[in-house]
């Protein structure tokens, strides 16, 4: 009996066994997959090449149009800029070209050789010019911020492009305000450069054209500081104005000679002396004198007081000439790329021709040869030290002003012109009312005399 129970007492403890093991546990809670980490989009370095004069007489020039590029690329990538896919991250090739068209062709090469997307310059056209053929060979974009020389431009390059007016515009524009002040004659003076002696042949058209009378013609270079002996000969030939083609490390000297000798003209140049650093040079014998510059003045512009504000602000110094041009040509070229949705310059270079861009300088659109559409020309005089602005001349902006001018002219004709019309129309209406009026009238007498009598025989 006993035995039976002690089986009895397995067999239950084994059922009690098997229950526990096929109790069921209560599941764990499974962790969410981990979110995949966010990939990084890839990078692409775009190789800007910018050329200009680090050493030398226009070394102030050339150190400003590299800031005016170096705040593009910067504000370039910090934008983050989106192209085929890939990130943007722009680098600037900075080369010397020392104002020598040699040592220009030399630095080019080295672009090409280093593959780089666009070129930025060259600053002077003597360096621009001959440079233009290599990148054209490499099929490289190239647009200049401060090459004048139209040839520039003329020799057929698709890759060729400036984002300022050229010294055709410039010349002209010169001569007719040259014309517009009085001046009667004229001794011209150039530096024998692409840029100089180009603007002056341009300003000699024009002064001729308008009337003036050339009565020298000199010429230097752009190494020389003494010029006595041509402006002695001038001097005989007592012109009322001198014109210089050059740039300001001449011409400020050149002026300050000019008084040293009694020369009574003024003088006149363009964009090449109408800087900070003539009138550093110059001294007192700047004032009163005048200058050109491609465009509108910077403060009369939607973004010129910006610009001029981060510009100074971050290097320390005012702008001397052309820096926003090389600003917004920087940044043309990589509004191409992102149309184009590429940095290849096969691919990205027919949008360049394409281009209409809100610049600081300028809504930016070319022509087929690669010159900037309707390109302004602006005047100023050197007074007290700095250079006060006088008039606008020729360009998209000046033609627009003239046309709003003309149309406000032909509404207020058209406006005076209805108005006399309706005058005439309402006096002549009165007139033909008052007739009317005079005929009842008279037939109203007539009508009460034939009462009165017809009243007077019934008595």
């Amino acid at each position: 009996m006993q035995a039976k129970l002690s089986a009895v007492a397995l067999s239950v403890a084994a059922v009690l066994a098997l229950g526990a093991c096929g109790k069921k546990e209560e599941p764990k809670p499974v962790a969410a997959p981990a979110a995949p980490a966010p990939v990084a989009k890839p990078v692409i370095v775009v190789k800007l090449g910018h050329v200009a004069p680090m050493t030398g007489p226009q070394a102030h020039l050339g150190k400003d149009n590299e800031y005016g590029a170096r705040l593009a690329v910067e504000e370039l990538n910090a934008q983050g800029l989106e192209i085929g896919g890939a990130t943007a991250k722009f680098e600037l090739l900075a080369e010397d070209d020392a104002a020598d068209p040699k040592q220009g062709a030399i630095v080019a090469q080295k672009l090409v050789d280093a593959k780089v997307q666009g070129v930025v310059g060259h600053l002077n056209s003597g360096t621009t010019i001959p440079a233009s053929k290599l990148y054209s060979d490499a099929g490289i974009p190239q647009i200049s911020g401060s090459a004048t020389n139209p040839k520039y431009t003329q020799q057929g390059f698709a890759t060729a492009f400036r984002v300022m007016a050229n010294d055709v515009q410039q010349g002209k524009a010169l001569g007719e305000f040259a014309a517009k002040q009085g001046f009667k004659t004229v001794a011209i003076v150039d530096d024998r450069t692409a840029y100089g002696q180009g603007l002056a042949d341009e300003f000699r058209k024009a002064a001729e054209a308008a009337g003036i009378k050339v009565v020298a013609t000199e010429y230097t270079n752009d190494k020389a500081t003494d010029f006595k002996a041509i402006l002695t000969k001038i001097k005989s030939k007592k012109p009322d104005l001198v014109f210089y083609g050059g740039m300001d490390a001449q011409g400020g000297p050149m002026a300050k000679q000019m008084k040293e000798l009694g020369i009574k003209a003024r003088f006149l140049g363009g964009d090449g002396v109408c800087t900070p650093e003539f009138i550093k040079l110059g001294g007192e014998a700047s004032e009163g004198n005048y200058c050109s510059l491609p465009g509108m003045p910077l403060e009369k512009l939607a973004k010129g007081p910006e610009f001029k504000d981060k510009f100074t602000k971050k290097f320390g110094t005012e702008i001397q000439l052309y820096a926003p041009y090389v600003y917004d040509a920087v940044m043309v070229m990589a509004d191409s790329m992102k149309r184009a949705n590429s940095v290849e310059p096969a691919r990205f270079l027919p949008e360049v021709g394409k281009t209409s861009y809100d610049g600081v300088t300028a809504l930016i659109q070319f022509d087929q040869f690669g010159d900037l559409k309707g390109g302004a020309i602006s005047v100023y005089q050197y007074k007290g030290g700095k250079l006060e602005y006088l008039e606008t001349l020729g360009g998209g902006v000046a033609d627009a002003v003239k046309e709003a001018a003309q149309a406000t002219g032909d509404a207020a004709k058209a406006v005076a012109s209805a108005a006399a019309d309706a005058t005439k129309d309402a006096v002549k209406a009165g007139t033909e009312a008052g007739k009317e009026a005079v005929k009842a009238g008279a037939e109203a007498v007539k009508e009460a005399a034939d009462a009165t009598k017809s009243a007077v025989e019934k008595k």
